[in-house]
């Protein structure tokens, strides 16, 4: 992690310790299983890397200047993270959300000044995309629109932050790498990097079982909008997860690991664990890496955690 003296809370993005998950590793004899803490970025999740270098590469080639208010649509993360960072550099924000993203999300946005814009809950995360089209379409020269799903600054910012650190932390111990896919971003730029680690290392894309799922922020892709920036041929398989065991989950990390998280993270290390297993199936060992995307207090106005 970062120490010291920062110049921004730019500064503070990256960088993110690991945690061998031991207690969850007794069902998995030979094989380890770590856990990447991207909930202590300045913004709580992992989100706060493709957020900032949107901002950067934006603001960089003039697309995005301090006469345009930037909008997008978000499930909460991302949104938060744009917000901290319009707060710090002096830049207006607007977000379209579903109207059931979890209360804690909505407060962390307006509490950094930020416009809110609700979106059909039933619709989900694709009604927010649609919405923020409709409104960005009727006034462009007002809105800088990044677009999380189609911006290659979102993949390109876990090219360079999360896959590089993941091989500084466990170098050639890790043989298998498991993130749930949501605009996809993650997966994409983290196994682009671990492409090109000197031996091969297996990359699977965890997505919820169901069409119809609990796990806030994740796609089921057969039944969703495709973001732009997913290419299926970039990992090497899709493995689905159950809302149940991500949400079972996230309440053994708090109990059996000490570590707080939200349904994303239950279902990254759910499968991580079915990976894992599949592993101990075949007489071989290995290490599993995945992601803990965000904080369980993001999810205290649910039923989490009872």
């Amino acid at each position: 992690m970062r120490h010291g003296r920062l110049s921004s809370v730019f500064d503070a993005v990256g960088q993110t310790p690991m945690v061998r998950l031991r207690r969850i590793e007794q069902e998995t004899p030979g094989v380890e299983i770590y856990l990447k803490l991207e909930y202590m970025n300045p913004g709580g999740s992992v989100k706060d890397r493709p957020a900032r270098q949107m901002i950067l590469d934006a603001v960089a080639d003039g697309r995005f200047t301090s006469d345009k208010i930037l909008i997008d649509s978000t499930s909460g993360n991302t949104g938060v993270a744009y917000s901290l960072y319009g707060a710090a550099l002096g830049y207006r924000i607007a977000l379209v959300m579903p109207s059931n993203v979890s209360k804690p999300r909505k407060d962390i946005t307006r509490a950094y000044g930020t416009e809110l814009i609700f979106s059909d809950p039933m619709l989900g995360s694709d009604g927010a995309i649609e919405k923020v089209k409709e409104i960005v379409a009727a006034d462009p020269e007002r809105y800088f629109y990044p677009d999380q799903y189609a911006n290659p600054s979102n993949p390109r910012a876990h090219y360079l932050g999360t896959g590089a650190e993941i091989l500084d932390q466990v170098g050639d111990r890790i043989t298998h790498f498991a993130s749930a896919l949501g605009t996809s971003g993650t997966m994409m730029g983290t196994t682009r990097r671990l492409r090109e680690h000197s031996r091969p290392i297996q990359c699977i894309a965890l997505e919820p079982a169901e069409a119809l799922h609990g796990l806030e922020g994740l796609k089921h892709m057969a039944s969703s909008i495709v973001p732009p920036i997913y290419d299926a041929s970039t990992f090497d398989e899709v493995m689905p997860v159950k809302t149940d065991d991500g949400w079972d989950m996230s309440e053994r990390l708090a109990a059996q690991e000490g570590i707080y998280v939200g349904h994303s993270t239950g279902a990254n290390v759910a499968g991580a664990v079915q990976v894992a297993k599949r592993l101990i199936a075949k007489g071989e060992e290995g290490c599993v890496v995945t992601i803990a995307a965000d904080r369980g207090d993001r999810y205290l106005s649910s039923d989490l955690f009872g």
